[in-house]
């Protein structure tokens, strides 16, 4: 969390750190739900509890995209395409996706990492009041995104994946 503190620290006082942010953060969220759709459709799909709950995320995520894309439009900010967008993190981590569990996995990964971002900018007083206020709106969900998927996937796999996390990681510069 101190890192993420730090992180955003530096980003919320630099306007052009922050507006490359919120658009990697639509980014994220928006590819975020095809992503996961993408999981229920290739192997969820004998399972109505897991195809319901990523069912659920996904539009979430959706959701989520949708409330940074009002803040980037509020800011005169184009929205991005979308197409081919798949950021440093994913190359490693999407290889170890082979069924369901490991999927799931690699989700888990991916929210409890950002997880730490959000928490930092919805419990941070000084930050902009529209970004707070959104990201405050996100943080409960991103949490039972976090959760639902790690209860999904088991810890074999969670441990199965966690290498391929660690790369996507320091393809990110978040460790070294």
């Amino acid at each position: 969390m101190k890192h993420s503190i730090a992180w955003w620290n530096r980003t919320k006082n630099n306007p052009a750190a922050l507006h490359r942010w919120l658009i990697q953060q639509y980014r994220g969220e928006a590819t975020a739900a095809s992503r996961i759709e993408q999981l229920r459709d290739a192997h969820g799909i004998d399972d109505a509890r897991a195809s319901h709950i990523l069912t659920v995320i996904a539009c979430q995520e959706r959701k989520h995209a949708d409330w940074v894309a009002q803040l980037l439009r509020v800011r005169g900010i184009p929205l991005p395409a979308l197409a081919g967008a798949t950021g440093r993190y994913w190359k490693e981590p999407l290889q170890e996706i082979h069924d369901l569990q490991t999927g799931c996995a690699v989700g888990a990964h991916a929210e409890a990492m950002r997880l730490a971002r959000i928490e930092a900018i919805a419990e941070d007083d000084e930050a902009p009041e529209d970004i707070r206020e959104v990201f405050q709106r996100i943080l409960p969900e991103e949490r039972f995104h976090e959760h639902a998927f790690r209860m999904l996937a088991g810890e074999q796999a969670m441990e199965a994946t966690r290498d391929a996390h660690d790369l996507g990681q320091r393809a990110l510069g978040l460790v070294p």
